[in-house]
């Protein structure tokens, strides 16, 4: 679940949609599928038995956390901390996204991860974070992130991202798949496999004393070179007993300062769009949308720096 970068520049290309969106026109080909303009109907939130460990924003509303600043180094018990999560969250997603068929709506996938996350004594990070009403994102086609779970079902040819935090043992694991929905046709196929690609390359450029600019210099060409685009108004982030904290991933060309270290834990989860970078967020306040209609892939994971390299936390063992 990736925050919003340099929030005064989303806030000045923001529009709200009412009735519907109005789409501009994608660049290029963008392929065969169903743009998706509104919200559809969300159910209440489900609850969090009282026995399980919860956030402090479960209790009381509270801001997105801040990723300013200098990233934490953690410790060994904070790390063996996180494998455990990253690991279940990795687990839940794999389940989750078997879920992704024809007829099935969002919001049923939403109560069977619900469930499973419960089941495993851990929290779903999402769930109240910043006001969010659901415990998965789910975000199909033209959405590029942010999806909110509700009551419209899965199509013949959607892609569909699930993003899936847990919180467990007091500690956060993030990541993401974009997964096919039936028969996609081949620009969704290219975009989906495109996405995936990107984001193992960037995890294999990461190593003690490498600059967090390179993740954003090698989406830059690499969008350039397959004729994609970053959508830049989402980032990677640190990550820890905090959902969000630095180091700021940014998925576009920048010159910004700042190199990895070990013990450092963030996630790298590029947006790439087959159309424009821009986007707009629906009157649900968390819904992001293409504003040109392209549709939008998204693979995340939660990474740790080693000593020699890079770990992936939320790759299922």
């Amino acid at each position: 679940m990736g925050r919003i970068a340099l929030f005064q520049r989303f806030i000045a290309q923001r529009a709200i949609a009412r009735n519907f969106f109005q789409f501009g026109k994608a660049k290029g080909d963008t392929g065969k599928y169903e743009q998706i303009v509104s919200p559809g109907l969300v159910s209440p939130e489900r609850g969090v038995p009282e026995d399980i460990e919860k956030p402090p924003y479960y209790f009381k509303n509270m801001p997105p956390g801040n990723t300013l600043g200098s990233p934490e180094i953690k410790t060994q018990a904070q790390i063996d901390a996180m494998r455990v999560s990253g690991k279940l969250a990795a687990r839940i997603l794999r389940e989750c996204g078997k879920l992704a068929t024809v007829g099935r709506t969002t919001d049923e996938i939403d109560a069977f991860a619900h469930g499973r996350i419960i089941e495993s004594k851990a929290y779903p990070s999402p769930l109240r974070y910043a006001g969010f009403p659901k415990s998965i994102c789910t975000s199909i086609n033209n959405i590029a992130c942010h999806g909110i779970p509700d009551d419209r079902q899965l199509a013949n040819g959607d892609i569909i991202n699930i993003d899936v935090t847990v919180f467990l043992n007091g500690y956060h694991g993030d990541c993401s798949k974009t997964f096919l929905v039936g028969e996609v046709d081949e620009r969704g196929s290219f975009l989906v496999e495109a996405t995936k690609s990107c984001l193992d390359q960037c995890i294999s450029l990461c190593a003690p004393g490498v600059e967090f600019n390179e993740i954003g210099k090698f989406i830059q060409s690499y969008c350039d070179e397959n004729g994609l685009e970053s959508i830049a108004a989402f980032i990677g982030h640190g990550i820890g007993s905090y959902f969000h904290g630095p180091p700021e991933v940014l998925h576009y060309y920048n010159e910004l300062p700042g190199k990895m270290q070990p013990g450092m834990t963030f996630t790298i989860e590029p947006i790439l769009s087959l159309g424009g970078p821009d986007i707009g967020v629906l009157e649900d306040g968390w819904t992001a949308i293409s504003l040109d209609g392209a549709r939008s892939a998204q693979f995340e994971h939660t990474i740790l720096i080693t000593e020699t390299g890079t770990e992936i936390l939320t790759r299922e063992q």
